[in-house]
């Protein structure tokens, strides 16, 4: 074969590498043939789906010859509800990613900025080459975003500015006023994507008030999930709330159909779910202290993290390590690709789980 298809591709594209998700297990059995596999690398609900989504799912499979509401109404009649919002100002997507890539290919083009934190998502980077936008990467401010450089990185060409709060993969958090100093100093037609995929775990007295934002700041876009507190990671839905001009361009390039029935109906009805909800923070409370109090206990350093997982220095090569704990049937996740090559992110799994990771962490760094 003669053709070079990555030079047929967009240049934005040819420049890119896969996305890589967190190990399965299924992978890990097939390559070492080890049984009991833990992961804490993708961060997941440990609880696992709730008891009520379970016998939902089994009452929906005899519609799945059908497509699905393609405009969600029951699930954005349930959020606009829940969040006190109007349902067209929500956007759904194929979990929350699917939404930040609406979002530029939507508003950016080659000839805009896109401004975003350095040791953020991986996907804002990846959105803004694909479609050929110039990615403008701020430096870190203790391990997360330094809004007064963010706001400084703006100019005449920014069209959108990624924040995560809390951050991935760093867990780090940005208080409700130092996110409001900031969106005063952006010019209304700079878009501002608070993504707050992790949004449940903060403790509710440190929450920003982002939903009721959208009245004051009309560029303002909010993001959130199911994949993690409502533990619908699988089945992928995610929402994005805007003001409702926004949704409208949003609604014009989102394909139809892109969250299935099962998505749909699961998270309306654990939307509702206040015990499942209430259990997955718990659990995850617990458990961030069993991991960080170990960690002090082994001298070492950590990231504090207001998510469902924590950032650990291991003190030294981190992909090195990653691999010597699949050895030990564990799957934790590297982050040298986010420019942090002595660290590891742990997801807070249950606490069989996690203490599962902690001997085989002390094992693999010869630690008592």
């Amino acid at each position: 074969m003669s053709c070079d298809f990555l030079a047929l591709a967009n240049s934005g594209v040819q420049s890119l590498q896969p996305y890589q998700a967190g190990k399965p297990t299924s992978e890990l059995e097939r390559e070492l043939g080890i049984r009991n596999i833990v992961k804490l690398a993708s961060n997941e609900n440990p609880l696992g789906i709730s008891n009520r989504v379970k016998q939902l799912l089994c009452d929906e499979l005899d519609e799945l010859s059908r497509y699905p509401d393609s405009n969600g109404f029951y699930l954005k009649t349930a959020l606009a509800q829940k969040l006190t919002a109007k349902a067209e100002q929500i956007t759904l997507g194929n979990g929350s990613n699917d939404v930040l890539e609406l979002i530029a290919r939507a508003f950016v083009s080659e000839q805009h900025e896109v401004i975003f934190s350095e040791h953020a998502f991986v996907v804002y980077p990846l959105v803004t080459k694909a479609i050929g936008a110039t990615a403008v990467q701020v430096p870190a401010k203790d391990y997360g975003h330094d809004l007064d450089a963010m706001a400084a990185a703006i100019t005449e060409r920014t069209r959108l500015i990624f924040i995560a709060n809390p951050n991935n993969p760093t867990g780090t958090f940005l208080t409700s006023s130092e996110l409001k100093h900031f969106l005063d100093k952006v010019p209304e037609h700079v878009l501002v994507v608070l993504d707050e995929a992790y949004y449940e775990y903060v403790d509710k007295a440190e929450r920003a008030p982002s939903i009721a934002w959208l009245n004051h700041y009309p560029n303002l876009i909010v993001s959130r999930t199911f994949s993690k507190a409502y533990g619908l990671a699988g089945l992928r839905v995610g929402y994005a709330v805007s003001n409702a001009d926004i949704a409208d361009v949003l609604n014009r390039v989102r394909q139809p159909f892109n969250c299935n029935s099962l998505a749909l109906a699961a998270a309306e009805l654990v939307l509702d779910d206040a015990d499942y909800l209430t259990a997955s923070v718990e659990i995850n409370r617990v458990g961030m202290i069993q991991l960080t109090e170990r960690f002090d206990e082994l001298g070492l350093d950590y990231i504090p993290s207001k998510a469902n997982f924590v950032t650990v220095d291991v003190g030294r090569n981190g992909a090195e390590v990653y691999q010597a704990l699949l050895q030990e049937g564990v799957i934790v996740r590297p982050i040298g690709g986010y420019g942090l090559p002595n660290h590891l992110r742990v997801s807070v799994g249950l606490e069989n789980e996690n203490q599962r990771f902690l001997e085989a962490l002390c094992k693999v760094l010869a630690l008592k």
